[in-house]
């Protein structure tokens, strides 16, 4: 047999070769791996050079907001924070102050500190209205038949821990910052999740009251 390539042959591996090294080159490159002790620097000091805050002024330490209607992030999945940062800096979820911030943020910053929230202990929180408790869970734990609302439980978890790379974690979380996000959700000025948006337009305030109470409880 003869062993010498044809000029067809020949002429294949040259562009074989070609579309490959084209595609090499062309190939995104893979997301650094998480830095959480970046990423808690970032959150506890900010980046004065270039005018971000530090996180912690909101957010707490940890993640632990104390302000209502700021959101509890300590525990957050990493992905689910990465994300919502990634988020802001679209028309589906604008923030006057995040918007902001998450646009002066690197890919690689976002990353470091949404790693770096995981790896922080949720304080307990609590329910504060008696009045509503039964009613907050039986809508976690069975939603709202008449109105097609499902159970926050069959995505959040029934303890609120969220599902990684899916739904987050909402265990604890301030109500008041529950329930705003649930009215933004309904009047469209978020748009970050079909479902959200679905089920919100089908809930009354006092059903998203007593229901972002019973989850303020959560451990």
């Amino acid at each position: 047999m003869n062993r010498a390539f044809s000029p067809f042959m020949k002429s294949l591996l040259v562009a074989t070769l070609a579309v490959s090294g084209f595609a090499s080159a062309t190939a995104p490159a893979p997301a650094a791996k998480a830095d959480p002790a970046k990423g808690a620097s970032l959150y506890d000091t900010g980046d004065a050079a270039r005018g971000l805050p530090a996180c912690v002024s909101c957010h707490g330490a940890g993640g632990n907001s104390t302000i209502a209607v700021n959101p509890r992030l300590s525990g957050q999945i990493a992905n689910y924070t990465h994300k919502q940062l990634i988020d802001f800096t679209t028309p589906a979820r604008q923030n006057p102050i995040m918007t902001t911030y998450a646009k002066m943020m690197t890919d690689e910053e976002k990353r470091n500190v949404a790693a770096y929230l995981e790896t922080q202990k949720a304080k307990p929180n609590a329910a504060r209205n008696k009045d509503t408790l039964e009613l907050g869970k039986k809508i976690y734990r069975g939603g709202i038949a008449g109105t097609g609302v499902a159970a926050c439980a069959s995505c959040h978890g029934p303890a609120g821990g969220g599902v990684p790379a899916l739904f987050p974690r909402i265990a604890g979380q301030n109500a008041d910052y529950t329930v705003s996000t649930l009215q933004a959700f309904k009047a469209g000025a978020r748009s970050n999740s079909v479902q959200m948006t679905t089920l919100a337009k089908r809930m009354s305030d006092e059903e998203m009251k007593a229901v972002a109470d019973y989850i303020a409880g959560l451990k």
